[in-house]
């Protein structure tokens, strides 16, 4: 039981840092497209 628990805190974890990297990685690509427009005029 206690492995069980453990393995679903280790899943939850992994998800919340993919969702983190993801919205790292958009924000990243927002501010270039944002920074490239600005460029751009």
């Amino acid at each position: 039981m206690l492995w069980q628990e453990s393995f679903l805190i280790f899943i939850s974890m992994l998800k919340l840092v993919i969702c983190v990297l993801l919205g790292v990685g958009f924000l990243t690509l927002l501010e270039r497209k944002v920074l490239g427009y600005i460029q751009i005029r």
